[in-house]
């Protein structure tokens, strides 16, 4: 007898470009999911409980990650999910980092699959209030994606305004918030430049994984994506800056400077900063 032809499999690949599809639509189609909340999360893990990273690799990030952050910091991991770059981070020598999340699912998960890693810490947390943690808790805060969910989700301003309030806490002076997001200066330099923070930002912009040049050659070397890009006082990129590609993705190195450091410009929020 003939054997029935088996369904046409829908590749893993297509559904990592569909969720970061999710994510970098507009802000009216982007509020149709409401990523601040922890049912929304928790439903999505119960659902597809593959590990999944969003934008980058750590094996892309890896540079900046050893340029900025010591191996011996203490990291905190904000809306780790269910992301493999903690555990390559371990691999890579580094030796205290605490994951949190909003979703209670996406943590027992990643507390039973590192029980046995003492270099990894698990704790459901709302990212908008850590008061669990004390003041300069951390050398370092790692973020891939969480401002940007919950810029999708309700009271977008308020909620990235309490995240990045609580992140500026925690973080010790000379400590690091490494923000790697889809937002270019324009929509992200307005939230992380308010004075009170005392922030000293530097910028990198790196491709989306996979990306060629039209015409197939390859992209330029890793070298010069560890060039920081000045932006001008406007907190813009330069004019003439074209991006090699569009869909780039945006990497803040903002250094916590000390008290007595002169004021870092800051640039006002507009109606559409998102």
């Amino acid at each position: 007898p003939m054997k029935k032809k088996a369904p046409p499999q829908i590749l893993r690949s297509d559904l990592l470009r569909e969720r970061e599809r999710e994510m970098q639509r507009d802000v009216s189609s982007c509020n149709t999911y409401n990523y601040g909340d922890a049912l929304y999360w928790d439903a999505r893990y119960v659902q597809d409980a593959l590990s999944f990273d969003w934008y980058q690799r750590y094996s892309s990030l890896r540079p900046f990650v050893r340029s900025f952050v010591p191996t011996c910091s203490r990291v905190l991991m904000v809306g780790c999910g269910n992301s493999l770059m903690s555990e390559d981070m371990v691999k890579d020598g580094y030796e205290d980092i605490m994951n949190v999340d909003i979703s209670s699912v996406a943590i027992e998960m990643m507390q039973t699959k590192y029980a046995s890693v003492p270099q990894l810490k698990y704790m459901q947390m709302d990212v908008r209030d850590m008061s669990y943690f004390a003041d300069d808790s951390f050398d370092t805060v790692i973020d891939k994606g969480t401002l940007d969910s919950l810029m999708c989700g309700c009271d977008a301003p308020l909620s990235a305004t309490r995240m990045l309030g609580e992140v500026s806490r925690l973080i010790k002076p000379g400590g690091t918030y490494f923000l790697i997001t889809y937002g270019d200066p324009k929509v992200r330099m307005p939230h992380l430049t308010p004075s009170a923070y005392n922030w000293k930002i530097s910028l990198y912009i790196i491709p989306r994984p996979g990306f060629k040049r039209p015409g197939g050659s390859c992209s330029s070397s890793e070298k010069s994506y560890l060039e920081a890009i000045p932006v001008t006082s406007e907190g813009m990129l330069p004019q003439d800056y074209v991006l090699e590609d569009p869909d780039s993705h945006f990497i803040y190195i903002c250094n916590k400077m000390d008290e007595d450091v002169a004021q870092l410009p800051s640039y006002p929020l507009m109606a559409d900063v998102l």
